[in-house]
């Protein structure tokens, strides 16, 4: 979820029932944790929740080193990345690539647990490809470095988003290991999530890209775990002041000119499926200034027909 994680986005999905919330992935070579963007990722949230910092690399040292540095800047916790599959990432043998090398990946989490006192979690998927799924063997290793906590996405490295995410191999590793083990993958809504927690008898489910211009998947749920009734869809103008905050989060924490522009993706994800919102897009995306940007947002939400006499 790099790119969308950020500060604002965490503070939404806290205030609606998200019980933890990691940073942005970054760069474990502390040469760019100096720049805006690396500091962007990881800028401690104004919620009450753990301040989880997500690393990646494939150096053994130098992760080490970023643990170090970001335990001394204010982390609660750091969680290591060997779930992603992107190719940037997987390239410089980051991220799910780590997953073809178990004995680099021994020698990462051997390296970073020893170097801090906080909890060290990680994040991984089944395995390298769906003939090579070695997410057990890496779960049991991960246990024995003393990773605290492990979260599952139900895709190998080779699937990257496509098709169902499994969550068999996430009941074996439940089995296999002591420590808590978090679901992820495909969990859309609380029905997906109660389906997922039975059948693989995890700690709790992770939720990724659901929450896009969702956060209230949360209070959902929480309310089915604490077996309480469906809470209310959000109406219009709940919509309307979430997108707000979203969008005044951006402007605040990056600035006016990349503010506006990163605020884009969320105007997009809060208004899909709404009536006139394709051409509200077109206008919003026009929008070069954070005080034009929100006025369309307000009169969007107050008379969206305009935007279809303007279309």
């Amino acid at each position: 979820m790099a790119g969308i994680t950020d500060r604002p986005f965490r503070d939404l999905c806290a205030r609606e029932g998200a019980g933890y919330a990691a940073s942005e992935m970054i760069s474990s070579d502390t040469l760019l944790h100096a720049t805006d963007k690396t500091r962007h990722r990881v800028e401690r949230a104004s919620n009450e929740l753990p301040h989880a910092v997500q690393i990646a690399g494939s150096d053994p040292g130098q992760m080490a080193e970023a643990a170090r540095f970001n335990v001394a800047a204010g982390a609660d916790v750091i969680d290591i990345n060997m779930g992603c599959p992107a190719k940037k990432v997987c390239k410089v043998l980051a991220g799910s690539a780590l997953l073809s090398d178990p004995p680099l990946v021994r020698a990462i989490l051997k390296a970073v647990v020893a170097s801090v006192p906080v909890p060290v979690t990680l994040k991984i998927r089944t395995g390298p490809t769906p003939a090579a799924r070695n997410g057990v063997a890496i779960a049991r290793l991960a246990e024995a470095e003393g990773v605290q906590c492990l979260a599952v996405h139900g895709r190998t490295r080779a699937d990257r988003f496509l098709g169902e995410a499994e969550h068999d191999t996430t009941a074996a590793i439940v089995d296999a290991v002591s420590i808590p083990v978090i679901a992820n993958g495909d969990i859309r809504d609380a029905a997906s999530a109660r389906r997922v927690l039975d059948s693989t008898r995890a700690a709790g489910v992770m939720i990724g890209r659901a929450a896009q211009g969702n956060p209230w998947i949360f209070r959902e749920i929480v309310a089915m775990l604490e077996g309480g009734p469906p809470p209310p869809l959000p109406d219009a103008s709940e919509v309307h002041a979430t997108m707000r905050s979203q969008l005044l989060g951006c402007h605040a924490l990056y600035g006016e000119y990349r503010g506006v522009r990163i605020a884009r993706k969320h105007i997009a994800w809060f208004c899909r499926g709404m009536r006139h919102a394709c051409a509200f897009r077109e206008a919003a995306n026009q929008a070069s200034s954070a005080r034009e940007q929100l006025l369309l947002v307000d009169r969007f939400f107050e008379r969206p027909e305009q935007f279809a006499e303007a279309a």
